[in-house]
């Protein structure tokens, strides 16, 4: 048996594309959503990140701004800059890409953000709207897992799903939108006992843990669907060979490159589910499509729907 893969780069341009109708008929009646990223400091990764979304946003009809203070920026800096878009009616979504330099106090500078503007879903007047199933905005690689299912017409209702990884950004958030959508829910950690043998319960397994392959085929019943969130690189050629060993395509790029991108789950997972998220191509693309669609709906909230 082969798992089926869920393609995310599809379901991300799906869902792209209804986000720029949206953008359309907000702007037709003169509201143009607005995004605003800070990036303080020069982390390689977040510019990355940043020039993502800020491109996303030109694709889909969004005004981006994008403020980048200096590495020696200071709290109170950060606030105030916060403060000033907080005041702003052409700004809607406010987005502080972590991690901010040392010396700033982040969670200060992530609580000062207007929850009706924490397009990134993570003030706790957000996180108390998740669990208390009011509207307000939700961390967006959580809403993409959702989403992935769905649109997957992956059955959420009644199912056992585990989560491995607790976060605040996506493991927490993640379970208690499987919670709301009727699922059965555990949630696992490093302190879970016997993992494996929790994790072989699951329908819907979705693994945030952050160790590159750490879901192997024994933490798996048959069948079962495995969501993807992590993100690892291996520039290892043993632990290269241990994943991805056979596979050419991959063999060559890894030659080349020096590196290769693995989730964190190993990809022989494939040969006992039922259904599994790639990486990359898997959750990854719609954390960007949900950012957009946040922004979006941030805009309907604040300045009225249409």
């Amino acid at each position: 048996m082969t798992a089926r893969i869920l393609d995310g780069n599809k379901i991300s341009s799906d869902i792209r594309a209804e986000a720029a109708q949206e953008v359309q008929s907000l702007i037709a009646a003169g509201k143009r959503p607005g995004l605003a990223v800070i990036l303080a400091g020069h982390n390689p990764a977040s510019e990355i990140y940043v020039r993502n979304k800020v491109k996303a946003c030109e694709q889909l009809g969004i005004h981006s701004e994008k403020l980048t203070p200096p590495d020696s920026v200071t709290t109170e800096e950060l606030l105030e800059m916060v403060n000033s878009l907080n005041q702003r009616d052409d700004i809607d979504g406010i987005l502080v890409q972590l991690p901010l330099p040392k010396q700033v106090d982040s969670k200060k500078v992530l609580l000062a953000v207007s929850p009706e503007k924490d397009v990134d879903g993570f003030h706790p007047i957000n996180v108390g709207n998740l669990s208390t199933q009011r509207p307000g905005l939700v961390p967006c690689t959580p809403s993409g897992v959702i989403e992935i299912l769905r649109r997957s017409k992956i059955s959420i209702e009644g199912q056992n799903a585990t989560v491995v990884g607790r976060s605040d950004i996506v493991g927490k958030p993640a379970a208690m939108l499987l919670l709301n959508a009727n699922a059965t829910v555990t949630v696992c950690h490093s302190k879970t006992r016997d993992l494996p043998a929790v994790c072989r319960q699951a329908d819907i397994l979705v693994a945030a843990i952050g160790k590159a392959g750490f879901v192997s085929k024994d933490f798996l019943k048959p069948g079962a669907t495995v969501i993807d969130v992590g993100i690892n690189k291996i520039t290892d050629p043993a632990e290269f060979d241990k994943f991805f060993a056979g596979d050419a395509a991959r063999q060559k790029s890894f030659t080349e490159k020096g590196s290769s991108l693995v989730g964190d789950v190993d990809p022989h997972v494939g040969e006992v589910a039922g259904a599994m998220t790639p990486v990359p191509g898997g959750v990854g693309p719609l954390t960007i499509a949900m950012l957009m669609v946040n922004t979006i709906k941030a805009c309907q909230m604040r300045r009225g729907s249409r």
